[in-house]
């Protein structure tokens, strides 16, 4: 088992910078499979944990990763040597693991098999923003939506070209989900070819009404964007008392605008996890039994979705072989809003 990994680390002397180096591995637990990555994605995180100093020194950032088993922990019973797989882990949390290096460990429950036909880029897109989304609609500490009764459950999705909200038309949809949603024009046809009945420019000033009008039953909105005014906005479209926004901001951040009637919450993939979790020493989460259920059931069935086409993995773009510049000019497009209805991908193995 290899014990040591090239990656891409975050140095802080004398301000924060990324580096290209070979750092130690942590050894793998029982229920953990090694992976030799082939592919990972850039995630928002990842440039708002970078530009945060998030994780301090020596953190290896990096949210979605592609690639092969190399080794299983001695309770992995799933997966096995040379499994093609798709994972999630929180980079830079745990020091020395994350999808910017070549060697990456997966919990086997968070964790996927790629199946056929599907490419280790395309695969990459997948884990991060589909359990976000999946966890936003159903977790009891979001949205809480029955899965059962949704046959005329009504969802605002604010941000649907975005890779997030993509996926989370996509699931709505496979639960009879009634789907509006926002986007910029060109990308309002893939919107409702997700599964979306309406689609409206978010740069409309109209667009709060022409909502309303469209789904008057609106009770629930998943912004899947979190800037200054998106889940304001999102708020702002429904008529319900007792109506809930869930944005992808930790802490809620943004929503201080939100209508008081409105019930605000947030969603934290990463609860995926049998751990609790800080992030910038400033947010915390404990533990949560229920959503590493939830997140289970979700990777088990991301396969056979994607085999029967009820799951259509967002488009990736390469960035070319992983390295320091590749990775700083795709943080870069993030932070200059130029990515819509694509992720960001790099080819790791020749790093």
């Amino acid at each position: 088992m290899p014990t040591k990994t090239t990656a891409i680390v975050q140095r802080n002397e004398p301000q924060p910078t990324l580096v290209q180096e070979t750092i130690d591995l942590p050894d793998l637990t029982p229920t953990q499979v090694l992976v030799k990555v082939e592919n990972s994605s850039l995630n928002p995180t990842d440039v708002q944990s970078f530009d945060g100093d998030a994780f301090g020194d020596g953190a290896v950032l990096g949210c979605d990763f592609a690639g092969t088993v190399e080794e299983v922990g001695s309770d992995v019973s799933r997966l096995k040597k040379g499994d093609k797989i798709a994972a999630l882990i929180w980079g830079g949390e745990i020091p020395g693991l994350g999808a910017y290096s070549k060697y990456c460990v997966a919990e086997e429950d968070v964790a996927f098999k790629i199946p056929a036909g599907l490419d280790f880029a395309s695969a990459s897109t997948v884990p991060l923003a589909t359990n976000t989304a999946w966890l936003a609609l159903f977790s009891k500490d979001c949205l809480n939506i029955p899965k059962e009764t949704n046959k005329d459950m009504s969802l605002l999705v604010w941000g649907g070209s975005s890779t997030v909200g993509s996926y989370a038309i996509q699931l709505a949809a496979l639960h009879g989900f009634n789907i509006v949603t926002t986007c910029s024009p060109r990308n309002m046809e893939m919107a409702k070819k997700n599964g979306a009945t309406h689609a409206f420019d978010y740069n409309d000033p109209d667009v709060v009404a022409k909502i309303m009008k469209a789904v008057p039953d609106l009770a629930y909105g998943f912004d899947c964007i979190g800037n200054a005014t998106s889940s304001t906005l999102c708020g702002q479209a429904i008529r319900e008392k007792k109506g809930v926004i869930c944005t992808v901001r930790p802490g809620k951040a943004n929503t201080e605008n939100v209508p008081s009637h409105i019930d605000i919450k947030d969603v934290l993939v990463f609860t995926a996890f049998l751990k609790p979790h800080v992030y910038q020493k400033v947010y915390h989460w404990d533990t949560s039994y229920e959503d590493h259920a939830l997140s289970k059931e979700l990777y088990e069935n991301i396969p056979s979705l994607i085999e029967n086409g009820k799951l259509v993995p967002q488009r990736p773009r390469s960035m070319g072989t992983l390295s320091v510049e590749t990775l700083t000019e795709a943080m870069q497009l993030i932070r200059d809003k130029k990515v819509s209805n694509e992720k960001l991908c790099f080819q790791v193995a020749n790093m």
